[in-house]
């Protein structure tokens, strides 16, 4: 596997931006809240986007380029003794599964090394009418920084690096050693959305029915694993490839994926997204997801979906990780910007 080892130039080609932009300066039924807890931060957040990556009405400012499957989530026995929500105590649930490239750029090339990656995945488990869960990850272990200030810090930094000023990136990333990390990583291309591992960054408080508690990260893999091609391979894909292969790979066979959640231990910072636990931490298995079909993203009852980073859900809950109130935030205050240029105003998620 050959991978790119993107540094300050990624922050510097994120905010290459399309031509047709516009750049501006505990019960189950506690679900529905369609509050923003911080609406000054995600406010701000929201236009760092905007100037980051441009505005790109009707789609959202991060992982823009999207494709929706469908499918059942079926738990695993030790679902249940984890947690009393319900998808994890019925035979099976419903969902809607959203992959996605990364960047606020609707048409970003799914073969571009230094923007396509991290890889986007979000899971709604449909548990009834207007009452569902989320969850919401991505193609690395960890996110850039801990708190929404340094996440807003982050942003403009990277803004300015796409300015010409990559000195203001360079100094916000010697004072982050796990932003530092996040963009140094490699970001390898899978040969499918299907191939691809995937990690939710935040923590959750899981309780089950005797309410006993532990807390933990949800971890998305394929069954049949990962696989991943040289940036040379990537290079000869076309630039839509992921989106044009997963329609004709559901249609011959379903996608499994493995759910499984990550436990913490004593000292392992459950507050903390930007840092990862240990790898031979325990994880449980939580459950299958097989998805069957590539459903239509801009059906209107799919295309009004804003999924929530907070599961609101009886039997999970924040684990204290600031990130996951700012997130949820940003993700209401941003979907309802779609929603509008859209015309879907005022209907339910």
């Amino acid at each position: 596997m050959n991978c790119s080892k993107p540094s300050i130039d990624y922050m510097s080609t994120l905010s290459n931006q399309d031509s047709n932009k516009t750049v501006l300066p505990s019960s189950e039924n506690r679900m529905p809240t369609g509050t923003i807890g911080n609406p000054v931060l995600a406010q701000q957040l929201l236009d760092a986007f905007d100037q980051l990556q441009g505005v790109h009405p009707g789609f959202r400012p991060a992982h823009a380029k999207g494709l929706m499957c469908s499918g059942t989530f079926v738990p695993s026995p030790e679902a249940a003794k984890l947690t009393r929500a319900p998808h994890a105590n019925r035979p099976s649930t419903p969902v809607t599964v959203r992959y996605s490239d990364s960047t606020g750029l609707p048409k970003i090339p799914d073969n571009d090394p230094q923007r396509s990656g991290p890889r986007g995945i979000a899971i709604r488990f449909h548990l009834d009418e207007h009452l569902h869960t989320d969850i919401v990850a991505h193609s690395f272990d960890g996110f850039p920084v801990r708190t929404g200030e340094e996440f807003l810090e982050f942003l403009r930094a990277a803004a300015a690096a796409g300015a010409g000023k990559p000195e203001v990136i360079g100094a916000f990333l010697a004072a982050h050693p796990n932003a530092k990390r996040f963009v140094e990583a490699p970001k390898p291309i899978p040969t499918s959305f299907a191939r691809e591992a995937f990690f939710a960054g935040t923590a959750f408080k899981f309780t089950n029915s005797s309410g006993a508690s532990r807390h933990g990260r949800f971890r998305i893999r394929p069954e049949a694993g990962t696989e991943y091609l040289s940036n040379e391979a990537a290079t000869a894909k076309s630039p839509n490839f992921l989106f044009d292969e997963i329609g004709s790979r559901l249609a011959a066979q379903p996608v499994k994926l493995g759910l499984f959640v990550q436990i913490a231990e004593p000292g392992d910072d459950i507050a903390d997204a930007s840092t990862a636990w240990p790898a031979n931490r325990t994880e449980i298995s939580f459950g299958r997801i097989t998805l069957t079909a590539r459903v239509d993203e801009q059906a209107p009852e799919r295309r009004k979906i804003i999924f929530d980073p907070l599961p609101r859900v009886d039997g999970i809950d924040s684990a204290g990780d600031p990130l996951t109130q700012v997130r949820a935030d940003l993700y209401l205050l941003s979907g309802r910007r779609r929603r509008a240029a859209v015309g879907d105003v005022g209907k339910r998620a």
